[in-house]
Parts: C-alpha cells; structure tokens; sequence
C-alpha cells in the first residue's frame, strides 16, 4: 500500500511504497491531491504486476556518470563532438543524481539553452543526454529513460545545397590556385570529405595500377572505403604530383611551409576564387552534394551513391541528390527523341535536333 505526504516546506505531494523490504519515495510534481492520488495508484499497479524495477547500486552522480559516458566513446572526432554538450549537460545537472533527471528537468534545460543557441544545437545536446540515460538504464542504474516523454525542439528548414553546374566548374577552376583546383576536381570526382578525407589524404593511399584511392580514415565505419578513380582525376593527380616534385610530401595536400604535415584548412583561397568566378559563396562541402547528383542524374541507384560517399544507407541523399536544371532539361530532351523516332509524323523537323552530351 502506497502513502503520500508533504515535505516540509514544499507544497508538492511526495508518493512512497514499499519494494522488496524497501520504502521508495519520488516527487508527483504537483500539488494537487487528486491527481497526486492517481499517480500513486499508477506507480502501485507497476509494483504489482513487477513491471517497476529497483536500481542495481545506488545510482552515481550525474557528473560521474557523464564521465564514464565520455570514456566509452572511442572514435575520437565522436568524442570531441560529444564532450562539447557533455560539459554543458553536466553544468545544468550539476549536484543531482541519474535517478534526480526527470522529464520536468530536462524541459527545464531545454528553456534555458533555447535562449542562447539554436534549437539544432539543443537537440544535439538531447541526444546526447537521451544515449547516456539509455546506457544507464540498460545497466539498471535507473528504472526509467525520462525521454518517454521529451519532444526534440522544431529545428529551421535547411537550406538546399549548391549544385555546381558545368559552366560554373569552369569558371571556378580558371580563377583557382594549382593546389585549390586539384581540390575541387579530386572531391567532385570522388565524392570524398574535404577535411575529414580529401586535406589528409596520402600519395600512398592512391593505387595508380587498380585506379582507385583507399580511405583509410573518415566520419564514420561506412566512410573507410576503396573509391575509384576516374581518368581525369587520374591524370591531374599525375600531374599534380609531378609538379610539386616526387619527395616533397608524403600527402597530396600539404603544408608548403611543413611539407611533412597536411594542409588543414582552405577558406581563404576558397573564398577567394568563388569571389573571382563570379559564384555567391557556398561551402566547399556542397561540391559533394554535386557528386552525388551527378550520379544519380546518369541513373546510379541511392544504394551504390550512398556506398561511394561513405554512408551506410541511402536515406541522407534526399538532401545530396539534388539534380540540377541542365540534367532535368537534358532528361527532357530524350524523352523528347523517344517520342520523335516513335512516330516520325510527329514535329519531324526537330526530329534531327541533336541531344547535348
């Protein structure tokens, strides 16, 4: 038989019942009587029919915990994401136990953070905090994930990426610098990362015999892949690593100041060139999502893009798989051919029209 009372000082009804020899007590959050009643009814059902469990131990901090949560994340760009919101989570918790986060809690945070960041910023830190409670509970350490009942905030629409046209990459590979132009023309040949694969990359890392390039470090397992080579990547790699000279550097982008260390980042001469091509500004990323059109433009399936960009499944490529106007016109203009040498009589004078390859 369950029991409320009042602490002293509070107006919120507290609930205990009794558990295996122990006395378990929580706050009902409010300080109405009657519905305080049913919560303690509903908890009461829960201990009869074995469906509420107790902790193993005795619950850690929040703290403690949000440390040993940190440990277990061995990728390290992983790690560093995470330890950002892990700080901010655990000044917000800060003093309470895992068995202290309630729902009310959580919401509370929410508030507070929405005031400062963006919600996508917040929902980053949530689920964050929604992994951690669920290894905790998966330990017993608590009896119930609090996020049952916690809603992510409503994030702003993305804005579409830049598909790059083929008029636009000429313009942009006339006005860049040598080591930029390679850049450009590796990643939208290859789909790969700018930072995370294409800056680090290593000559030794490129099979010129097989034609294809091993990336052996990436974002995620899925990114660790072997990514073809096309002939003109090819070609301007060869020459690329001709001109910078045999031994200068074991990567395909380094530091010319350190030649013994990649090159880290390109804003500037990024920057720069689309101001010179004429081109509002993009991020370098974007030319990643013009691979993955490109590609499904010529009528590659979701699953082999989605393998040769390093992901897992397809569903990301309703973002990267854009296709551009030039591909949709030239789509029309086949089908426009289909119907001309399918029925002559038809506008024969177009018939002859030639397609633009």
């Amino acid at each position: 038989m369950g029991t409320l009372f009042k602490k002293k000082g509070s107006q919120q009804w507290q609930m205990g019942v009794c558990v295996a020899g122990r006395q378990i007590c929580k706050s009902t959050h409010t300080t109405k009587r009657s519905i305080a009643r049913n919560l303690l009814a509903r908890w009461e059902t829960e201990v009869f029919e074995g469906r509420f469990r107790l902790p193993r131990t005795t619950p850690p901090s929040f703290e403690d915990w949000a440390d040993h949560f940190l440990l277990k994340i061995a990728h390290p760009n992983t790690h560093r994401r995470y330890s950002s919101s892990v700080d901010k989570l655990k000044a917000a918790f800060a003093g309470l136990r895992l068995t202290d986060i309630s729902p009310e809690k959580i919401e509370q945070y929410q508030e507070r953070r929405i005031a400062e960041v963006e919600a996508a910023t917040v929902n980053h830190d949530l689920r964050v905090l929604r992994r951690m409670l669920r290894l905790a509970e998966r330990k017993d350490l608590i009896v119930q994930n609090p996020f049952t009942r916690i809603e992510f905030l409503r994030q702003k629409t993305p804005r579409l990426p830049h598909i790059l046209t083929f008029a636009e990459e000429e313009k942009l590979l006339g006005v860049a610098v040598p080591y930029l132009r390679m850049l450009v023309i590796l990643i939208l040949e290859t789909g790969m990362r700018s930072h995370r694969e294409a800056l680090p990359l290593r000559w030794d890392a490129i099979d010129f015999i097989r034609d294809l390039i091993q990336v052996r470090e990436s974002k995620t397992r899925a990114g660790v892949r072997n990514v073809p080579l096309s002939t003109r990547c090819k070609t301007e790699l060869l020459a690329w690593k001709k001109s910078l000279g045999q031994d200068f550097s074991p990567f395909v982008f380094p530091n010319f100041h350190s030649p013994e260390r990649p090159l880290r980042d390109v804003r500037h001469s990024w920057t720069k060139a689309l101001k010179e091509a004429g081109l509002g500004y993009f991020w370098i990323y974007n030319l990643r999502h013009t691979f993955c059109s490109r590609l499904s433009a010529v009528g590659v399936s979701d699953l082999f893009v989605a393998q040769m960009i390093g992901h897992s499944s397809p569903g990301i490529l309703q973002i990267y798989s854009k296709a551009i106007d030039e591909y949709r016109r030239e789509a029309v203009k086949k089908l426009e051919q289909l119907r001309y040498t399918q029925n002559d009589s038809v506008l024969p004078t177009l018939a002859s029209t030639p397609l633009v390859n």
